[in-house]
């Protein structure tokens, strides 16, 4: 029995998204609370952090670190 690609299905999942659509996916995702949308904010956080410059890391990692005060 193969495993699972759990990041490969949310990729299919989002695959062709707006920006509308990512905003919407991220805002939802947020408002459920729910545990099983975590992969996806991750999978997502993933795309973003490897693709974004080093202002754009130090920037979100800034203002995260921050809101754990």
């Amino acid at each position: 029995m193969s495993g699972f690609n759990l990041r490969g299905a949310i990729l299919e999942n989002v695959s062709g998204s707006t920006q509308d659509d990512v905003e919407a996916t991220i805002v939802d995702a947020i408002q459920s609370g729910e545990e099983k949308m975590l992969p996806g904010l991750g999978v997502l956080m993933e795309i973003f952090w490897n693709q974004a410059s080093e202002e754009e890391k130090q920037s979100l990692t800034e203002s995260i670190s921050k809101e754990l005060q």
